[in-house]
C-alpha cells in the first residue's frame, strides 16, 4: 500500500482511540493523536528506501539498510510490534494506545497485498490475508477504493461525533 493509504488508516485509527476514550474530538489532545497516527500509520515503512518514512528518519532507515533489513520484514513484525509497545510504555495512555494502533494498521492492511508480510519475522515466510487474484496490489485502482473507504468511515464516524457534541450542548 502507499504511504497516503497507511496514513489514512493510521489517522481512522486514532480516531477511533479518540472516540473510546472519551477525549473530545475538538481538543488540543485529539489534534495530537491524529498527527501521531498520521505518522505512526505510514512508519512502518522506514525500511523502504526511497519512502517519506525512510528521508523523515534516516538515520534508522540508514541502520536497516546497514543491517541488510529487507521491507516487509522486520519493521512490519510482531516483534517490533511488540518491541515499541515496550519503548512506548512512559507515554500517557491516550498516546500510548494511539500510537501503538496507529502503528499496527501497517502490517494489518499489507496483509491485503499480494506480497503480504514478514509477520513472524525472523521466520521465513510471508502471510497475506488474501487470495492473489483477490489481493490489493499497491498503487492499483482497488487500493484507491479502499482507501476512500477508510477515508468514509473516518468522515462517518466523525459526523457521528459532532452531531453527539452539539446534541449535549
Amino acid at each position: 500500500m502507499l504511504q497516503k493509504t497507511h496514513g489514512v488508516a493510521g489517522v481512522l485509527a486514532a480516531e477511533l482511540v479518540i472516540l473510546q476514550s472519551g477525549v473530545p474530538i475538538l481538543s488540543w489532545e485529539a489534534a495530537a493523536g491524529v498527527l501521531i497516527g498520521c505518522f505512526a500509520g505510514p512508519l512502518a515503512d522506514i525500511d523502504k528506501p526511497g519512502s517519506v518514512m525512510a528521508k523523515l528518519f534516516f538515520p534508522l532507515s540508514a541502520l536497516l539498510r546497514f543491517l541488510q533489513i529487507k521491507h516487509r520484514t522486520l519493521t512490519h513484525s510482531l516483534v517490533f510490534l511488540l518491541a515499541l509497545t515496550v519503548l512506548a510504555i512512559p507515554l500517557p495512555s491516550f498516546y500510548f494506545w494511539t500510537f501503538l494502533f496507529a502503528y499496527a494498521t501497517h502490517p494489518l492492511i499489507d496483509l491485503l497485498n499480494e506480497q503480504g508480510v514478514r509477520l513472524l519475522w525472523p521466520a521465513p515466510f510471508k502471510i497475506r490475508l488474501l487470495p492473489k487474484w483477490l489481493a490489493i496490489e499497491t498503487g492499483s485502482a482497488a487500493e484507491v477504493i479502499f482507501r476512500w473507504g477508510l477515508i468514509f468511515v473516518g468522515v462517518l464516524l466523525l459526523g457521528q461525533e459532532v452531531i453527539q457534541w452539539y446534541g449535549n450542548r
